[in-house]
């Protein structure tokens, strides 16, 4: 069974395969002080809640707070035995090398999506993930990561908006009812919300201008579904993309016998 570890600069992610599907998954914020003991103990219990039985035998990481990787490793090496795979790193195989800059270091998740979303949907795509930022992964006929766009993230954006403006309020994000607010909560909600719907567009349509080639749009995150209602953003939605993209190459890494 494989243990797939996903750390964003928010939260973090575990999730089991059991060779067949996804038996769990569970969400705890990203914090470098936590230990390889806490992870076990918060882990263990919420596994036996669920009254799995699930033999952890592999472990698989992607992490974008690099300092949390030691306790991650700590907590494969002591509880489950095993030498855990972390994405980024030389040890780690891609089924495809990205193809970026001399000297780039590519986010892990964003790699991790780019396999992912390959193995479900082909060639000439562009990744869409809603997280702390607002990331646009190109992937190209091979399957690499040939580069893409950062923006800030939705719940980014708002803090800092509620952060440099005292006298604004902090908001939900939602669909607001009409474009034009008329009031305070309101106003925030129509300028986050369309403000994004017109960011994905903009830069989806010039990705495509410049690729000149039709391209498929798959978004991930907490927030995608937000943005798709209605205004034909996207081609699908994949909620356990990365997931998927860490099964998968640790898969590849085993056919290789790099495991």
């Amino acid at each position: 069974m494989l243990l797939c570890i996903d750390t964003g600069n928010t939260n973090t992610v575990f999730s089991v395969w059991d060779g067949e599907k996804f038996a769990g998954l569970w969400r705890i914020s990203t914090d470098h002080r936590r230990t390889a003991d806490e992870y076990f103990v918060w882990l263990s219990t919420l596994i036996q809640l669920q009254k799995l039985d699930l033999n952890i035998t592999d472990c698989i990481i992607s992490s974008t707070a690099p300092r949390v990787v030691f306790n991650l490793r700590v907590l494969c090496n002591r509880y489950f035995d095993t030498r855990p795979l972390v994405v980024g790193k030389p040890d780690c195989l891609l089924p495809v090398a990205p193809r970026v800059d001399f000297g780039t270091v590519v986010g892990p998740d964003r790699l991790v999506n780019t396999v992912g979303a390959f193995d479900r949907h082909g060639p000439d795509l562009i990744v869409v993930d809603f997280g702390t930022a607002t990331t646009f992964d190109v992937v190209d006929t091979d399957g690499a990561y040939v580069g893409g766009v950062i923006a800030p993230g939705v719940n980014l954006s708002l803090e800092a908006l509620h952060m440099g403006a005292a006298s604004l309020p902090h908001v939900d994000v939602t669909m607001p009812a009409k474009v034009i607010g008329t009031n305070t909560v309101a106003c925030i909600q129509s300028g986050i919300f369309w403000g994004y719907i017109g960011l994905v567009q903009g830069v989806v349509d010039k990705i495509r201008d410049e690729r000149g080639r039709p391209m498929q749009v798959i978004a991930t995150g907490g927030l995608a579904p937000l943005f798709d209602q209605g205004f034909d953003l996207f081609d699908a939605i994949e909620d356990d993309l990365t997931m998927h993209g860490l099964r998968l190459i640790h898969d590849y890494n085993k056919e290789m016998g790099n495991v």
